[in-house]
């Protein structure tokens, strides 16, 4: 057995503000009261997860506003970061060097990554080549921080935190990108109506469907509380508990909405407007605080063609991964994959006489 300070792990040298494991969610517990938490962005986590050849599903690290450093002590690891966010390695006699995002990295022995700010987002994820070495609970290792429930005791990375690694090495292979970072798309968040959606006016309908929000200051994994036109109950805003999901809009007493994150709690006794559709989730799931919204209405048949094309559209950018083209220079294996030939190509022949690609079928050389 190896002992745990020489197993393969990456160790924590400065911890950030607030970065925790998480895959894509503990689902089927809910009737216990356990949140299903997860990824905020689950498109951000399964891409990181592609870059490196990991199943969609493995657990990696969600990272917010600013991420932590991690010291190598494996002989190699492969990395990715999907988000908007800088990021550097640091190897020993050498100068510090940043490094691109939407890409992987092969880093050896003693390599510390830095991760910076996240900027345009509220999170970004890194993936490890073989996940985290980690224990799971009631079958996922996402983090629920307010209970204390998953890895590392149910708590963020903090100083000195070793993530256990699965592999000892990187895998063999060259380090492959996404040829462009993903288009989340934009516009209005769309959302069904209800469940509770007679228990607002007309006009608070109308209001909740033209209006412009903002993200609130109190914004975290449970929620995001909306500042912006308040929205008038037709009575009571109180209902007797029920259950909620992902993406539930509350409207508490004040009139002012709340959509539920990934951390939320499984019953609540506020009405509740709209839900949004799965396929936007992690466009809210990456709002800040001062980020803006609007909301549209759609069915819910229309809500399952969307996150059926949103599923094409994640399989095609997974699709589209490629090896790494070297800086300043010309990548030949993707040269040669290229389709170099379109339309006519002209070439003299030996006597002078401009012969085109028609001309030339079936001639003797």
């Amino acid at each position: 057995m190896i002992a745990p300070s020489l197993a393969p792990c990456l160790t924590v040298v400065r911890p950030g503000l607030f970065a925790t494991i998480q895959d894509l969610g503990r689902f089927g517990h809910q009737e216990l009261g356990m949140p299903v938490a997860g990824a905020l962005d689950p498109i951000g986590l399964r891409l990181a997860n592609a870059l490196v050849g990991n199943p969609a599903g493995t657990a990696g690290v969600e990272i917010a506003l600013l991420g932590p450093a991690l010291k190598v002590e494996a002989d190699g690891v492969r990395v990715a970061v999907v988000g908007p966010m800088a990021l550097s390695l640091e190897r020993e006699g050498q100068s510090p060097q940043p490094l691109e995002s939407h890409r992987s990295h092969t880093l050896a022995r003693g390599d510390v990554l830095k991760l910076g700010a996240v900027t345009g987002a509220a999170v970004a994820y890194l993936a490890v080549a073989g996940g985290f070495a980690l224990e799971p609970f009631l079958g996922s290792l996402s983090t629920y921080v307010r209970a204390g429930i998953g890895p590392l005791g149910g708590k963020p990375l903090g100083d000195g935190t070793r993530l256990p690694l699965n592999r000892s090495d990187a895998p063999p292979g060259a380090d492959v990108e996404l040829p462009e970072p993903p288009d989340y798309g934009g516009g209005p968040v769309r959302v069904v109506l209800g469940p509770q959606e007679d228990r607002f006016t007309a006009a608070a309908v109308e209001t909740f469907l033209s209006a412009t929000y903002r993200v609130g200051k109190d914004a975290d994994r449970m929620g995001l509380r909306l500042d912006g036109p308040t929205l008038a109950h037709t009575g009571s805003a109180d209902i007797p508990s029920d259950g909620l999901v992902t993406g539930s809009i509350q409207v508490p007493g004040n009139g002012q909405p709340i959509l539920l994150l990934n951390d939320h709690q499984t019953a609540g006794g506020y009405a509740k407007i709209a839900t949004v559709i799965s396929a936007d989730l992690p466009r809210v799931g990456r709002l800040s605080p001062g980020g803006a919204l609007s909301f549209r209405a759609v069915t819910v048949e229309e809500a399952e063609a969307i996150r059926r094309r949103l599923e094409q559209t994640i399989a095609a950018w997974v699709r589209a991964i490629r090896p790494v083209r070297p800086a300043g220079g010309v990548d030949l294996e993707a040269l040669y994959t290229e389709n170099l030939v379109s339309g006519v190509v002209d070439i003299v022949n030996g006597n002078g006489d401009i012969l085109n690609q028609e001309q030339m079928c079936g001639r003797a050389p």
